[in-house]
């Protein structure tokens, strides 16, 4: 019998969707077509084909356990309670700044259709009025939570749709040549680009983050984490191609790309569709931010590697504590203000739970054979192995000073844990 307060699988994928598609879709093929022009599509594959190898970690890992807590859960079982911490306390806080962040992309988004939002008074209560709503929403139930993230989810998706649909009826064949910006390929550029789309990949490892609020999660989350991959891969690849088919050289130089493609075939409405679309899409992304966030606390509560009080549930069944200190930490934050940098940082900080789970697939594989997976890799240790080994070489296309900001977070875990072990002890 289904439990109306829980997500079922449409709902999981939605929500996993929700947790991907956000500004960088929208704002990825002119930065993506700057540095590599055309190729910019070979790009997208290779990252396509690395996310979708990743996701594979995930669903087999993830068909394994029905518990919160996604790459801390699974890290925690293969290498231990300090690794297993380390990528839970770096999932939640990581989770915090990226809630920020899209919060202060909101309202900057928001400024383009009213400038009267500028003011610096007006934005920050804006940005504070969307965390604590959505905070407010989540201790009121996972059934309003549900909704609202299905109702955004669609909404963001149908511009999408209607702008690959008619889009690619405007494709002119003669703007995919030359394959490279001024003929020739500038060493470099290509991990740079891969680094820069991997961000419209990332998010999807929070699906399994609030199994527990979910319906039969060992075997819904292994077949929701492909599915959305695969449906976001698609769009993704789809949005490039009409972008550079409709605009040509002129892509590199838009600051609002799918909304200028779809000026030109779509008229004023075209790029007032794609405007709504956008706020819809930032506006679904913190609505799963809000929701997913929380529960990577509680997953590291209920071991006693964070205070207990933090798992405690309200009457309706939601962890009301930890909900509050996740807003708590995101609005002083999301005032900072600095969007560009948190958003750089967070994509970063993600390698601290892909490589792990990857590693955990192999690790659990041969540790715990009785953990017996819904889904399970073909190849043996073949795909694993890639992944993380491409997503290392990945990492490092980025700057020192950006990996250290975004793993520095491994490094403030530590006294927290032991802290917390003494605690245990007395």
């Amino acid at each position: 019998m289904k439990d109306k307060n829980k997500l079922g699988f449409l709902s999981i994928v939605l929500l996993g969707i929700n947790s991907i598609i956000g500004s960088g879709i929208f704002l990825l093929p002119n930065r993506a077509a700057s540095l590599m022009g055309v190729a910019s599509l070979g790009v997208i594959v290779f990252d396509m084909l690395l996310v979708i190898s990743i996701a594979l970690c995930f669903a087999e890992v993830g068909g394994m356990f029905s518990k919160n807590g996604g790459p801390y859960v699974y890290a925690k079982e293969a290498f231990g309670d300090f690794i297993g911490f380390e990528v839970g306390f770096m999932k939640w806080i990581i989770s915090i700044i990226a809630w920020a962040a899209m919060s202060v992309a909101f309202v900057t988004a928001l400024e383009k259709v009213f400038p009267q939002v500028s003011d610096p008074t007006v934005k920050n209560i804006i940005i504070v009025s969307i965390l604590v709503g959505l905070g407010i929403i989540n201790i009121l139930g996972v059934n309003l939570s549900k909704a609202l993230n299905n109702i955004t989810t669609l909404g963001k998706l149908i511009p999408l749709i209607i702008f690959i649909s008619v889009g690619i009826f405007f494709i002119k064949g003669g703007n995919f040549t030359p394959l490279f910006p001024k003929g020739e390929y500038i060493s470099g550029n290509f991990g740079a680009a891969a680094l820069l789309i991997f961000y419209a990949f990332t998010g999807f490892e929070s699906i399994a983050v609030a199994a527990e609020d979910m319906e039969k999660p060992e075997k819904n989350i292994p077949k929701a984490i492909i599915t959305v991959m695969i449906i976001v891969s698609l769009i993704d690849l789809l949005i490039q191609g009409v972008c550079i088919g409709v605009l040509g050289n002129n892509l590199a130089n838009a600051v609002t790309p799918v909304a200028d493609a779809a000026s030109v075939f779509l008229g004023s409405i075209g790029g007032i569709l794609v405007t709504v679309g956008t706020l819809i899409s930032i506006g679904g992304i913190n609505i799963a931010a809000s929701f997913i966030t929380p529960r990577s606390g509680v997953a590291l509560a209920e071991d006693n590697l964070l205070p207990k009080v933090i798992a405690k549930q309200s009457k309706r069944g939601t962890p009301y504590v930890a909900i509050i200190i996740t807003v708590a930490l995101a609005i002083p934050i999301a005032l900072s203000g600095s969007f560009t940098k948190l958003a750089a940082i967070s994509v970063v900080s993600r390698f601290a739970q892909y490589v792990p789970t990857c590693l955990a697939v192999l690790v659990l594989r041969k540790k715990r054979p009785d953990l017996k997976s819904s889904f399970k890799i073909p190849f043996g240790p073949v795909i694993p192995i890639i992944a993380v080994l491409v997503s290392t070489w990945l990492l490092l296309q980025s700057s020192m000073d950006k990996i250290l900001m975004g793993l520095g977070g491994l490094i403030l875990g530590v006294p927290v844990y032991f802290f917390m072990k003494r605690s245990n002890k007395k």
